[in-house]
C-alpha cells in the first residue's frame, strides 16, 4: 500500500461517520451513501489538496455534491413532469411510445440526456449539438455512443438514429 493510500484510508476511516451523519441531518439516510461515496472520491481525485484537518474540507465538498445532486434531482423531475404533461395530450396510441422514451430519457445523466436530445429531438447534427455542448465532434460522438448504450435507451436507439 502506498502512502497516499495508507493516508487515504486513514482519513476515510476517521471522516466517513461524520460526513454521513452530516449529510443525513440535511437530507437524510436515501441520499448519504451516494453524496459520501461521491465526496471521498472527490477527495482521493483531489488528494493534494486535501487540508490537515480534513473534515472542514470534507463537509464542504459534501455539502457542494448534496447540492448538485438536490438540483439535479429538481431538473430530473421538472423534466419529467414536463415530458409526461405532453405525453398525455398526444393520441393513446403513442402513450406506450412516449413513456418508453420518458423512462429512458429519466435513467440518463443530464449531460447524456442533453446529447440525446439535441440529436434526436432538436435534429442536430453531431457537429452542430458538439458546438452546443462545447466539446469536439469526435468528442460528442464517443458520448453520443456511450448514452446510447445505456440499456434502456439501447432499445430505442433504432428510432434516433
Amino acid at each position: 500500500m502506498t502512502e497516499d493510500s495508507q493516508r487515504f484510508t486513514t482519513m476515510y476511516d476517521l471522516y466517513r461517520q461524520r460526513v454521513w451523519a452530516y449529510v443525513v441531518s440535511q437530507a437524510g439516510r436515501q441520499i448519504a451513501d451516494k453524496v459520501v461515496s461521491e465526496t471521498f472520491a472527490i477527495a482521493w481525485r483531489r488528494f493534494d489538496d486535501v487540508p490537515e484537518p480534513a473534515l472542514p474540507w470534507l463537509l464542504n465538498v459534501a455539502r457542494t455534491v448534496l447540492r448538485h445532486n438536490i438540483r439535479e434531482d429538481i431538473r430530473r423531475e421538472s423534466l419529467a413532469g414536463e415530458l409526461y404533461a405532453h405525453a398525455a395530450a398526444d393520441h393513446a396510441e403513442k402513450v406506450a411510445e412516449r413513456l418508453a422514451v420518458l423512462t429512458a430519457l429519466a435513467s440518463l445523466t443530464e449531460a447524456e440526456r442533453e446529447l440525446l436530445i439535441l440529436v434526436a429531438w432538436q435534429g442536430l447534427s453531431p457537429r452542430d449539438a458538439a458546438r452546443v455542448v462545447g466539446c469536439s465532434a469526435t468528442a460528442f460522438r464517443v458520448r453520443l455512443h456511450r448514452a446510447r448504450k445505456r440499456p434502456r435507451v439501447r432499445e430505442l436507439n433504432k428510432d434516433w438514429s
